[in-house]
């Protein structure tokens, strides 16, 4: 009866012993860091020993090799003490013991340490140092053996003293996973700051074509009512050509002139600030940086060639990474959404990225940012009356073309997108 005691206990050590080896070697340590810096202890000594993987792994597998011999010693004695050394005993007995240790020491407590690892870890630090300390010289003569092994197999274990390293695409892949850790929309803004340097000012700028400015040379009435009913409070100031902006004018700055009487071309002239040009494709993650440096909120686009190509705003960068928040200026965006037909109609101006967002949709990024610009580079030519395309899946209607450019656009959902299957209307290309 001692004997079977002893056995169950041997049993049980060595299932803890298992279970102590999944549960350091699961343990999330970064949560075991945020613990350790609040003042656990627990966590502390544990990070400890998972900085020194050699001996830790020595100390566990140590004892649990010593317990399962004695266990399997045991179980011999206690087989030829109740049958003699009768070789079916002895094999019955070597099964029977094997299925136990499977099963009370190996896979469940493995299993149990699997799913509570950042619970025990900390609990478990406290007798997992005490036997190190009692063992230690036991571990570092194994360990020689050890190393010596991997050294002549050319293989040199890394030492995890400080925090492990991650790629980009493993921190975002930590954050999509984080579940009810973390609310949807703060997971949205973290995603979104892994794309920053990816996403260049092309990408988020306010296209040539859509830009709001004021030309000096219009009729001084015709400039008065621009900035009278004007939603943005600056405005680029050309002369003539659009393409040669001369300055920035902030709507604030004429605001005592237009009550005193005396806006003219002269004042505005005088009242406005150099403008800011920046190329594009510096990515927006560079340019929050350098709007910080120079003090500047809006940038003009330009290309290599120095030619106009939009205007980007340190509000659009913002708004790529929290999503649209600015409500003075009507927009049309925010209400792109499916109707009842499976379709929408939308602005040819329409950056694809948001259409994308809102949408669903998987139109190419790498090449035109606009609806017209991409099916302009699709047909390689301008259409001049209706027709039909699918670009990416997307069944796309021309609707209106005007001064060589689409209008207006109307997308139908892809099937992909989750719902029925539907038919542009018209030729298809």
């Amino acid at each position: 009866m001692l004997q079977l005691t002893a056995l169950v206990l041997l049993l049980v050590l060595s299932g803890a012993f298992s279970m102590t080896e999944t549960v350091m070697m699961a343990a999330n340590r970064y949560k075991l860091r945020s613990r350790a810096a609040a003042g656990h202890t627990g966590a502390r000594l544990a990070l400890d020993l998972l900085g020194k993987t050699d001996r830790l792994l020595g100390v566990v597998l140590l004892f649990n090799n010593l317990v399962n011999i004695a266990a399997a010693t045991l179980s011999s004695v206690i087989t030829i003490d109740l049958f003699g050394e009768e070789r079916w005993a002895l094999g019955t007995g070597t099964v029977l013991l094997t299925f136990f240790i499977l099963v009370f020491s190996e896979i469940t407590p493995k299993v149990i340490g699997a799913h509570y690892a950042d619970r025990l870890a900390p609990i478990l630090s406290y007798p997992l140092t005490a036997l190190l300390k009692v063992a230690y010289f036991a571990v570092w003569f194994v360990n020689l053996f050890v190393s010596g092994l991997l050294h002549l197999l050319r293989l040199k274990p890394v030492q995890e003293d400080g925090p492990a390293s991650l790629s980009i695409d493993e921190l975002r892949a930590m954050v999509l996973e984080s579940g009810h850790y973390m609310p949807a929309k703060h997971r949205s803004i973290l995603v979104n700051l892994f794309d920053l340097e990816h996403i260049t000012v092309e990408d988020v700028m306010t296209a040539r074509g859509a830009i709001e400015s004021i030309d000096l040379s219009a009729p001084e009435e015709d400039i008065r009512q621009q900035l009278a009913t004007s939603y943005h409070t600056r405005l680029p100031v050309f002369e003539d050509d659009s393409e040669r902006v001369i300055g920035i004018l902030h709507l604030r700055r004429v605001l005592g002139r237009v009550l005193d009487g005396q806006l003219s071309r002269d004042a505005i002239r005088a009242l406005t600030s150099p403008p800011y040009f920046i190329p594009a494709n510096t990515s927006i993650y560079t340019q929050l940086q350098y709007f910080q440096e120079n003090q500047q909120r809006m940038a003009l686009v330009v290309d290599e060639y120095g030619e106009l190509l939009g205007l980007v705003t340190l509000e659009d960068i913002i708004e790529e990474l929290i999503g649209k928040f600015t409500t003075s200026m009507p927009d049309g965006s925010d209400r792109i959404s499916w109707g009842q037909d499976g379709s929408v109609l939308v602005d040819g101006s329409q950056n694809l990225r948001e259409l994308n967002r809102k949408l669903g949709l998987a139109l190419p990024l790498d090449g035109p940012k606009t609806l017209n610009g991409l099916i302009l580079e699709y047909l390689q030519d301008i259409p001049e009356g209706e027709l039909s395309i699918k670009i990416a899946d997307t069944p796309i209607e021309v609707v209106q073309t005007q001064d060589r450019m689409v209008r207006t656009a109307r997308i139908f959902r892809p099937v992909a997108a989750g719902g029925p299957p539907t038919t542009a209307p018209g030729p298809d290309r």
